[in-house]
């Protein structure tokens, strides 16, 4: 049988997992919203975002009190530092995805800006770095969170091609400033959400192998 302290480890693991499902749904939405212009979808991804801001508190009262208590030590310890510092993440990304949203609601009744095939390829590649690095701290898989290191790489790049083009267009087409401007703010927010997604990775490593490799996140 497993012990308290297992037990309530347990229990840590399922806390993070439903953040980590909500976060994920959050930002699936806000982006789903962004593309299809849907400001009623937008809405409750700012509406629900609480819900996420009250799990991190939950993760974080419950972490401390289990180090205050058990004074675990080796992989234990390593699993409840990791769990607050991938709560803190979660949580960012979920502020990500509600700043989507909020560009979503301000773009929706102005005019499109021309397809940008550089914003839907972010979108899919910061969704993706999401679904893997929860994959990863499920499985305690360090392949799969070297893997999300090597996407923010994409992630970084195609922000970058985003903000030149968007300038680009810009000089051509003057009335079309503004909403460029919240076009690249959206584009910034899925490019710190994959940042984000990096720091979980991070985590994951360092609750498998007991390696620190915060901002060196390389195999």
């Amino acid at each position: 049988m497993k012990s308290r302290f297992h037990q309530e480890l347990e229990q840590l693991k399922m806390a993070i997992l439903r953040m980590a499902a909500l976060t994920e749904r959050a930002m699936e939405n806000a982006l789903q919203s962004f593309f299809d212009r849907n400001v009623e979808q937008a809405r409750e991804v700012i509406d629900r975002d609480q819900e996420i801001n009250l799990l991190e508190v939950e993760i974080d009262k419950y972490s401390l009190r289990l180090l205050a208590l058990d004074q675990p030590m080796a992989v234990d310890l390593r699993f409840i530092v990791g769990c607050m510092r991938i709560a803190v993440d979660l949580e960012r990304i979920a502020d990500q995805a509600v700043n989507i949203a909020e560009r979503t609601i301000f773009l929706a009744n102005r005019p499109p800006l021309p397809p940008n095939p550089p914003m839907e390829q972010l979108a899919d590649t910061t969704l993706d770095m999401l679904k893997t690095v929860i994959a990863a701290f499920v499985n305690g898989n360090t392949d799969q969170a070297y893997d999300v290191c090597q996407m923010d790489d994409t992630a970084d790049e195609l922000n970058a091609a985003i903000l030149k083009n968007q300038i680009n267009y810009i000089l051509n087409e003057v009335p079309a400033v503004e909403r460029s401007v919240q076009t690249v703010i959206a584009a910034r927010c899925m490019e710190r959400a994959a940042d984000q997604t990096t720091n979980i990775a991070e985590s994951v490593i360092f609750m498998v192998k007991g390696v620190n490799i915060k901002h060196h996140c390389e195999s």
